[in-house]
């Protein structure tokens, strides 16, 4: 885990492929209680330590993930999640060039709770939400192509299952197409920024996670920008 920022309200975290933000059925410990370990520890805490979830990330998807320290934080982030008051761009790692470099996606998708999977309709259909974001080519290497995502929508698999939709699925998601997977079970989904207004001093928040340790991710961050 490591921190990205940190204040007496907020802590950032830049979260590894294969961590889970939140506890589930599998009995892993999540990101939320490693981060409670860290407080606990760094600020020699007695008892229980606050660590509010204010949304999470799909386990085998890396980057940025903010926990409130405070309640009144915490309800204040969640509202602004709610109201799309908080920005985020993704990186997406994919296989295949889309027909166009930039384009928006509109899709409806609807989830199937059996297998965790959602597929997306070009057509409304009963039991589908819309589902929006934006893309646009950023770099290219020998065989793959990094694609920047900003969503106006927050859907179950949304980034996956929208660029499958389109034929591109993202490098290692086998769920959603992909040939085959990544070495570590990660899929190559990063995500790389989120930019707010601080819900108790009100100054601009604007924190980027670093791509995960791998040779084509650090390719891609190279282009991008070169030292």
């Amino acid at each position: 885990m490591t921190i990205l920022y940190e204040d007496n309200h907020l802590i950032v975290v830049n979260k590894s492929p294969g961590e889970i933000v939140q506890g589930d059925k599998t009995g892993d410990k999540p990101l939320s209680e490693i981060v409670k370990d860290y407080l606990k520890e760094k600020y020699n805490k007695p008892g229980n330590v606050f660590c509010g979830v204010t949304h999470r990330l799909d386990r085998p998807t890396s980057g940025v993930v903010v926990f409130a320290r405070t309640s009144k934080a915490l309800s204040r982030l969640n509202e602004m999640f709610r109201n799309g008051e908080v920005a985020k761009t993704y990186w997406a790692v994919v296989k295949k060039r889309p027909t166009r470099d930039e384009e928006s996606l509109t899709h409806y998708l609807i989830k199937n709770e059996k297998n965790n999977k959602s597929t997306a309709f070009d057509i409304e259909k009963p039991h589908t939400k819309k589902a929006v974001l934006h893309y646009r080519l950023i770099a290219t290497s020998q065989n793959y192509y990094l694609l920047e995502v900003t969503l106006e929508t927050g859907r179950h698999h949304q980034i996956r299952c929208q660029l499958a939709k389109i034929g591109c699925p993202i490098k290692g998601d086998l769920k959603y197409g992909a040939e085959r997977s990544n070495p570590d079970g990660s899929i190559s989904l990063h995500a790389r920024t989120l930019s707010f207004v601080h819900p108790v001093s009100k100054e601009r928040i604007h924190v980027t996670a670093p791509v995960p340790d791998d040779n084509l991710w650090k390719t891609f961050e190279a282009a991008i920008n070169p030292s």
